[in-house]
């Protein structure tokens, strides 16, 4: 199957890809949706907004076409199962991701595709599903519900390179920015076993850039960033990197 991948840069939507390949299917498109001012916090409930000023270097590493649409919508329908009238859905972020795919497949008419990094935010991946269910779309979330600490360490084994680029937990201080994780795991899985923490972010504990990868023909090499501190509560601080500068480099 063709399909096309929503991307962060993270290292979950990044990971997905290499498994929808695995299972056979050819990726022909990464769709990403950004926010006015790039590159920082933005309040939403579906979208990674740090990192997402370097995408465009992202698809140049892949060497796979990029399709990009401005997020115009605010969170605004809640339930779980995005139940809502039309009306109430037009200035719903999501509509965005509805739109783009549609741009996506009038340009690309043979994809039949979507993968999402999905783990285990039901919230996400309901939404990726009715946007397909929409436009006659098959959601491919190869992720989805799968023990973290095994999928971390999957990551890891299957080559890609990833660093933390925003923080927002008990335990991750702003002196986690830039580690990789692959240095954090032992870390992660001791605070799992203590108070819960999830391995792989999907509490909101982490956000993730992926430097290098089996599918980037180059690899990022961050030379300046800046660390933002967002909000200073005493329990699950948030600050995160806003990357000033950074190369493609040959592997």
């Amino acid at each position: 199957m063709k399909f096309l991948a929503l991307i962060s840069g993270g290292k979950d939507s990044i990971f997905n890809i290499i498994r929808c390949i695995q299972e056979g299917h050819e990726l022909v498109l990464l769709v990403n949706l950004y926010f006015a001012q790039q590159g920082v916090e933005k309040d939403s409930y579906m979208y990674q907004s740090v990192g997402s000023n370097i995408i465009q270097s992202v698809a140049d590493a892949m060497q796979v076409p990029l399709l990009r649409r401005q997020i115009k919508g605010t969170p605004r329908v809640l339930n779980l199962e995005y139940e809502a009238q039309e009306l109430d859905k037009q200035e719903d972020e999501v509509e965005d991701l509805y739109e783009v795919l549609k741009e996506a497949i009038t340009l690309y008419p043979d994809i039949k595709g979507v993968s999402s990094g999905a783990i285990c935010s039901t919230y996400q991946k309901l939404r990726v599903e009715d946007c397909c269910n929409r436009l006659g779309m098959t959601s491919l979330a190869y992720l989805w519900n799968l023990n973290q600490l095994e999928l971390l360490q999957s990551m890891i084994q299957n080559g890609m390179d990833f660093i933390i680029i925003k923080v927002a937990a008990f335990g991750l201080s702003k002196d986690y920015l830039g580690k990789r994780v692959k240095d954090c795991y032992e870390q992660f899985a001791k605070m799992q076993q203590e108070f819960g923490f999830h391995p792989c972010g999907e509490g909101g504990e982490f956000e993730s850039l992926t430097l290098d990868c089996p599918l980037y023909k180059k690899r990022f090499v961050i030379k300046e960033f800046d660390i933002v501190e967002h909000t200073q509560d005493k329990f699950a601080p948030v600050s995160y990197m806003i990357i000033k500068d950074f190369e493609l480099v040959d592997k």
